[in-house]
């Protein structure tokens, strides 16, 4: 198998996904494009961490970002989620198979399972002494 390099963009796509901060911050730019003021005061971060947050996004392909007077807005881009989408695919159709072959089985399963074997883990030659 070839070696692959670390720096490829899904790799950068797939770090950027993989902070949780980011992924909040995501959520919060597909409800409307956003400044760095607006992002840190909604999430109660200084400017500087959300733009290290804002940076590796955009390194993932993640957020576009636009200049407008003195202000930056950043918006959400759904192009690298397809590249992800696209590695998923073999994997998505490795568990429909595992899913279908466990319902297969239970299809072939009785509907009613034979009632129950008594317990008789308790049962010991002296507990049925003086029962007669």
């Amino acid at each position: 198998m070839p070696r692959r390099t670390k720096d490829s963009p899904l790799d950068r796509l797939v770090g950027a996904l993989a902070n949780p901060t980011r992924r909040d911050i995501l959520d919060a730019l597909l409800e409307r494009e956003q400044t760095v003021s607006e992002l840190a005061a909604r999430f109660d971060m200084a400017r500087p961490s959300v733009s290290e947050h804002l940076a590796a996004l955009r390194d993932g392909g993640l957020v576009d970002e636009r200049t407008s007077g003195r202000h930056r807005y950043y918006t959400v881009t759904a192009g690298p989620l397809r590249e992800l989408a696209d590695w998923l695919t073999p994997y998505e159709r490795f568990w429909r198979g595992r899913l279908r072959d466990l319902g297969t089985v239970l299809d072939e399963m009785p509907d009613e399972m034979p009632h129950e074997m008594p317990d008789h883990r308790h049962d010991h030659p002296h507990d049925h002494e003086g029962r007669r």
